[in-house]
């Protein structure tokens, strides 16, 4: 084998830290955004290709459960029950192949969702499971068409929290049939979570993006001393994988808990990254994230 040459030895370093570099920012901190509420936010391929998303909600299926028919609401961008948004199969692969993760987002602030019993949460689950995962079902129709995402996000915040652990579990017993079924939440931030509390208890969350707006008593409001004190609570659950802290993308995206992008980058991340459950941030929405830019300001601090 040929010796390499003193100038080819820093290069080949170099490589190597580059790679190593490369790995690693794979695995690092990451924005998750919600898509699909404002037919004027892009398409869910444009959302993936900015490269600033590896999480893209989907939503929201905001009809389910107790004997109702679901629904599927994707506001200005398709017509789910006239079959009008089956084309999104090609944008959902495309996403795929760039390393994105899609998960399709239940629950909502409106809607009609309930579970009535277990055996409710089981049929909800298969219902989940062959229209919009990797199931088959003649009897079932696919809203997106066939290609399946890759999880579900909880968005729960209205009803009760009666048997949303049972869907958890029902959902994540689908792993075995030979795809990966991420289960992801957005609860509030005052610990626990009203309604999804019993639910994040299964701990089989992958990844938790906690609304830190809307509740100022664990919110920032000028000053981050509630929000990190919220923050720690969160993490500090040993139910809980990887944590992401949940904001609005724009002051007109939520009620009250706009943290500007330079106090959230200078006083807020540094903090919050020592946690080791530390994920990265959730924004609410793609359609916000658009008119404000917020995500292109924060994404190189995550």
């Amino acid at each position: 084998m040929a010796s390499k040459s003193p100038k080819s030895i820093p290069l080949l370093l170099l490589l190597l830290s580059l790679s190593a570099a490369q790995i690693s920012s794979t695995k690092g901190a990451g924005i998750a955004i919600y898509w699909g509420q404002n037919g004027n936010e892009g398409t869910l391929a444009q959302t993936c290709a900015t490269g600033k998303f590896p999480y893209v909600n989907v939503a929201f299926l905001n009809v389910f459960g107790n004997g109702a028919t679901p629904s599927l609401n994707l506001a200005g961008h398709c017509d789910p029950a006239s079959g009008g948004c089956v084309s999104l199969s090609s944008q959902i692969r495309s996403c795929q192949k760039q390393g994105v993760k899609l998960m399709l987002a239940i629950g909502g602030g409106i809607g009609t969702y309930s579970l009535s019993s277990k055996l409710d949460a089981k049929n909800v689950s298969l219902y989940l499971w062959n229209a919009f995962l990797g199931g088959k079902s003649s009897s079932v129709f696919r809203p997106l068409g066939d290609a399946a995402l890759d999880g579900i996000d909880f968005d729960i915040e209205q009803g009760s929290s009666q048997f949303y652990s049972d869907l958890v579990r029902y959902l994540k017993s689908y792993c075995k049939r030979g795809q990966k079924v991420y289960i992801t939440g957005a609860p509030q931030c005052p610990f626990p979570d009203r309604l999804m509390g019993s639910a994040l208890n299964t701990g089989l969350f992958d990844y938790v993006w906690v609304q830190f707006y809307n509740n100022p008593p664990c919110q920032y409001n000028g000053n981050i001393t509630n929000l990190i004190n919220s923050w720690n609570v969160w993490s500090k659950s040993l139910r809980i994988k990887k944590l992401f802290l949940g904001l609005p993308a724009a002051t007109q995206a939520a009620g009250s808990g706009f943290i500007p992008a330079e106090v959230l980058t200078s006083q807020i991340l540094p903090v919050i990254k020592k946690s080791p459950k530390y994920g990265g941030v959730m924004l609410w929405s793609k359609f916000w994230d658009d008119q404000s830019g917020y995500s292109s300001s924060i994404v190189s601090s995550l």
